[in-house]
């Protein structure tokens, strides 16, 4: 059996973008360009008085803000080059900066799902063991937590990304999305991708599948300790703290599944663009107000917020 070799000849490649709405460049660069800033804004919002309001330096509200920063970070990784194609339409990317795109968004889109699951188990020690959730999740816990959802990421996609950059792209160069990801850059190489394509599918199963394992699971007792609470009260305090968690959940899961969990990555890619926008660009605009519109300490600690800067405002003049 003789040896693979990089035979890769393409420098660049070509994003397709949505060629049918191309016509409509610059009003869909405005109504993106808006959707980004808006989203960023709101994660900004959200880390800054998790930070900054001594109310909200708990456990849930770490891994909230620590999502928060996440998510800003996962979207910044195809956003700017989706803007560029709308307002210029330079569709051309390099190797070198397809395959970087290529493996932040993986990356920190595991490192989301993993981060997601931690935050069912602290929902549900929370909920279930509340007389030794402050002994457990402590902040150091906490940071460890975060930290190990980083590192799960990084190395399930690191194999992945190195076995990519050593596939041969001798041909066509059009990829048929508006970003590089692991589907549509497999589909374009004239290797043999079969074990690339297995092994993809794996780690999609080991990521997405198991991070909602633990999370339906987590929630499934923690529906059963609500249920089992005395009062109408409790029942609804307890739910109220996981409701904004539980739609967060169902946008980010919804997609996902359909995009990544696929024997074979060639399939579908035309709908995987359209789900792909719903996962980069509509959830994360929602996610904020969802957080903030759903929950009372939040909320709280936006007007206090308001009013302190209020306050300074009128004590300056």
């Amino acid at each position: 059996m003789g040896k693979t070799v990089n035979m890769t000849t393409i420098q660049e490649f070509m994003l397709e973008g949505f060629p049918a709405v191309q016509h409509l460049g610059k009003p869909l660069f405005v109504v993106h360009l808006l959707l980004y800033l808006v989203s960023i804004m709101g994660s900004i919002i959200i880390v800054t008085i998790t930070w900054s309001d001594h109310c909200l330096q708990t456990p849930m509200y770490f891994f909230l803000s620590s999502f928060s920063f996440l998510e800003s970070c996962f979207i910044t990784t195809v956003i700017p080059k989706l803007l560029a194609i709308f307002l210029s339409g330079m569709q051309t990317i390099s190797f070198a900066a397809c395959l970087t795109q290529t493996f932040f968004f993986l990356f920190l889109g595991s490192t989301c799902f993993f981060l997601l699951a931690v935050m069912s188990l602290d929902r549900y020690m929370a909920i279930c063991n509340p007389l030794h959730y402050h002994i457990i999740m402590n902040m150091r816990v906490c940071f460890l937590l975060v930290l190990s959802c980083y590192l799960l990421g990084f190395i399930l996609i690191i194999g992945p990304i190195l076995m990519v950059s050593r596939l041969s792209f001798c041909g066509f160069n059009l990829i048929n999305h508006f970003f590089c990801d692991l589907g549509p850059l497999v589909h374009l190489s004239c290797s043999n991708t079969n074990t690339i394509e297995s092994l993809s599918f794996l780690f999609s199963i080991v990521i997405i599948l198991s991070s909602l394992t633990i999370t339906v699971i987590s929630y499934i007792k923690i529906i059963i300790t609500i249920v089992n609470l005395p009062t109408a009260k409790e029942r609804q305090k307890a739910f109220s703290t996981c409701s904004s968690h539980l739609i967060v959940l169902f946008l980010t899961y919804g997609s996902c599944v359909f995009i990544y969990v696929k024997p074979k990555q060639a399939d579908r890619l035309e709908s995987n663009k359209e789900a792909a926008l719903v996962n980069t660009v509509i959830t994360p605009l929602l996610n904020p107000f969802i957080y903030t519109l759903r929950n009372k300490q939040v909320k709280k600690a936006l007007r206090n917020a308001v009013y302190r800067m209020k306050s300074m405002r009128q004590s300056q003049f």
